[in-house]
């Protein structure tokens, strides 16, 4: 399957800034769309960010604004510039990505490990 590894989490004070990246491994031919989901304890699962192929972004009100969503396509690589960080930005962020397999053209919806975001002062 493909696998996808996340990175740039950590600790930062309300105010401050975070770039997470997200890098897709294995056989793909063609990705459809990459996006950021993120989950608080006792919430579930929300949608952040979304870009799509054609370059079409989506984010939550929560974060318009404050957020960046973009990919590199010659790496395949997604990125999340989070901007203004406030305390309830606080949760694991996910990393998502759809597209067709370069082996037998089936198409795959893989996740990331997550990776932590924690602002606080």
């Amino acid at each position: 399957q493909v696998q996808l590894v996340e990175s740039g989490g950590g600790l930062v004070q309300p105010g401050g800034s975070l770039r997470l990246s997200c890098a897709p491994s294995g056989s793909i031919l063609s990705i459809n769309s990459m996006g950021w989901y993120r989950q608080a304890p006792g919430k579930q699962r929300e949608l952040v960010a979304s870009i799509s192929s054609g370059a079409t972004t989506n984010y939550a009100d929560s974060v318009k604004g404050r957020f960046t969503i973009s990919r590199d396509n010659a790496k395949n690589t997604v990125n999340l510039q989070m901007n203004s960080l406030k305390p309830e930005d606080t949760a694991i962020y996910y990393c998502n990505v759809n597209g067709r397999r370069s082996d037998n053209y089936a198409p795959f919806a893989s996740w990331g490990q997550g990776t932590q975001v924690t602002v606080s002062s």
